[in-house]
């Protein structure tokens, strides 16, 4: 169940950017929250049209500049459940969800030397996947500063199957010079008692994420999880289409994640 929890932290780091025209470009770092020491770093580019998000573009890298992981994610479909193909080169795992004739599907291919193995995601029922998790905290941000205890199902491509889980409003905070709105993230029912919790800071103005703090959906050469604490400092800026054609197409390659 862990991998059903950290699933969760690609939507959420990912949940950083405000609506905006054309292309935006945004960076953040992943420390160790113990010693501070830089684990890898991140870079977003999306793509608005009609003040819709339309394309998400995610690239990791290693402290040493090495891309190693990428994600495309498309909202044509659906704002809370996009499709997306997320891929490591570390370890060769990839996974996502993809739309089909028959409907949703999610898939995942643990290593190369593994076939890939998928399973259609039931439609409706507030499914939410990945970066769609922004778009779910915008939508309940009333419920939420409120103090509800609001409830999601996240599809968890690992695990060819969603799982319920749930925010709560923890307070407010300064972070990062802004004032903030800070969530606790758990795994629904006696799970949530068992796993450690997820929080994620958000700016009360602009909504954007500011802060993660717990593991990571990215895992070390060992395949465990890393545990994180991922600023971002600054909003988006404006981005040329350069940008996005570069990262999309720079190659991937292994590197050692520090942790």
């Amino acid at each position: 169940m862990v991998s059903a929890r950290t699933a969760l932290v690609l939507a959420l780091l990912a949940a950083s950017l405000p609506a905006q025209a054309g292309l935006g470009f945004q960076e953040a770092s992943a420390r160790d929250p113990e010693s501070g020491d830089l684990l890898y770093t991140e870079q977003h580019l999306l793509r608005h049209q009609d003040q819709q998000l339309r394309q998400r573009l995610v690239v990791y890298r290693c402290a040493n500049g090495t891309a190693f992981a990428r994600k495309r994610i498309d909202y044509a479909d659906s704002a809370l459940a996009p499709a997306f193909h997320f891929e490591d080169a570390r370890l060769g795992y990839r996974e996502g969800l993809r739309r089909e004739a028959g409907g949703q599907e999610l898939w995942v291919q643990p290593s190369p030397a593994e076939a890939e193995r998928s399973a259609k995601l039931e439609a409706g029922a507030g499914v939410v996947a990945d970066a769609g998790f922004d778009e779910f905290i915008r939508r309940q941000w009333q419920p939420l500063l409120a103090g509800d205890a609001v409830k999601l199902q996240f599809a968890v491509p690992s695990r060819l199957d969603s799982y319920g889980f749930t925010v709560r409003r923890r307070g407010s905070d300064r972070v990062g010079g802004e004032d903030a709105e800070v969530f606790r993230l758990r795994l629904g029912g006696l799970w949530g008692l068992l796993a450690p919790h997820i929080d994620v800071a958000y700016a009360r103005e602009s909504r954007r994420l500011l802060r993660f703090e717990g593991l990571s959906n990215l895992r070390d050469e060992a395949g465990e999880p890393l545990q994180a604490r991922i600023d971002f400092p600054a909003p988006a800026r404006p981005a040329g289409e350069a940008r996005w054609q570069a990262l999309a197409s720079e190659p991937l390659s292994a590197c050692r994640v520090r942790g």
